[in-house]
């Protein structure tokens, strides 16, 4: 049985969203019938009462009202109380939006990215969120939950903004896997993090058709990319104190590659540890941020910068 926290999004944010979905006649159940929607939210869906004797559970209900006889209201779950949309858990509420927009349920892609876009712009002012946990057949699945001051994982960096990138797909899996492991396996998160981060200098040394083998390391790749990109001490020109500072700033870049890469060996995943990894959360909430900020420094400098011209 789940355990729900103290309700935090309001009555009026719920009263929103459903009104909302019935002005709008948007089917909740998309391309599945009620029941087998309602299945996917309520796992035990036959253990609720039915207030026909007629029928042993809420299911026969359904089928009486909507199917034979159809005469109940489309917008009737909001406010039956055997399943309390409205008046339930926050985590059941969020569940129904995100079910709503799960790819068995709605194929239209234009209509996912509507709906997601008003749900998120309602459930913000409560702090909750439908964000994106992983996809099915290219499509992504989202869940819900609380909004913290750092954005999710898989949020942070927008890769559809980086035409240089071939494979943009490559760099959202590596953050949705940071972004599920932060808290439940911080070692596996790590070991993302430093992953991300070599999955960008690739990308930059194979744009610039710059070799590198199986056996370069974080920072033999790191390298090649400065030598590439020119990230060094003219980094200013024509500003000798900016690029003094710049220099500063590019060494800090590299001590922090660097210290992502030993962060990774002495607590991440690989290298067939023999003991359980003492990782905690906090440190891979570091080794994230290092590598979000190494990523995005090399992902925009890429995007300015035009490849050294071919001899």
């Amino acid at each position: 049985m789940r355990h729900f926290a103290a309700q935090t999004i309001t009555s009026v944010t719920r009263r929103d969203i459903t009104d909302y979905i019935t002005a709008n006649k948007v089917h909740w159940a998309g391309r599945l019938d009620e029941v087998a929607f309602l299945n996917r939210v309520f796992p035990d869906l036959e253990t609720r009462p039915s207030t026909d004797s007629r029928f042993g559970d809420l299911t026969g209900d359904i089928w009486q009202h909507r199917v034979r006889n159809y005469d109940w209201e489309d917008d009737w779950v909001f406010d039956d109380q055997r399943l309390g949309i409205r008046s339930g858990p926050d985590e059941l509420f969020v569940d129904f939006l995100g079910q709503m927009i799960h790819p068995l349920v709605r194929t239209d892609e234009e209509e996912v990215k509507v709906l997601l876009t008003e749900f998120n712009r309602m459930l913000e002012v409560d702090d909750w969120e439908l964000v994106e946990v992983g996809q099915i057949s290219g499509r992504p699945v989202y869940e819900g939950r609380r909004r913290e001051a750092i954005k999710a994982p898989v949020e942070s960096i927008d890769t559809a903004s980086y035409e240089n990138l071939l494979d943009p797909q490559v760099l959202r899996e590596h953050l949705r896997r940071i972004d599920r492991d932060l808290k439940s396996d911080p070692a596996a998160a790590i070991g993302s993090s430093k992953e991300l981060v070599e999955s960008v200098l690739k990308a930059i040394l194979e744009d610039y058709e710059i070799e590198y083998t199986t056996g370069d390391d974080l920072m033999d790749l790191y390298k090649k990319v400065q030598d590439c990109m020119g990230l060094n001490a003219g980094a200013v020109p024509d500003d000798a104190k900016g690029s003094r500072a710049a220099v500063k700033a590019l060494r800090a870049l590299v001590t922090t590659v660097q210290s992502l890469a030993e962060l990774r060996n002495a607590l991440g995943t690989g290298h067939g540890p023999s003991k359980r990894s003492a990782a905690l959360s906090r440190h891979a909430r570091l080794a994230f941020n290092s590598s979000l900020a190494v990523t995005t420094f090399l992902l925009d400098t890429w995007h300015e910068r035009k490849p050294p011209p071919l001899f």
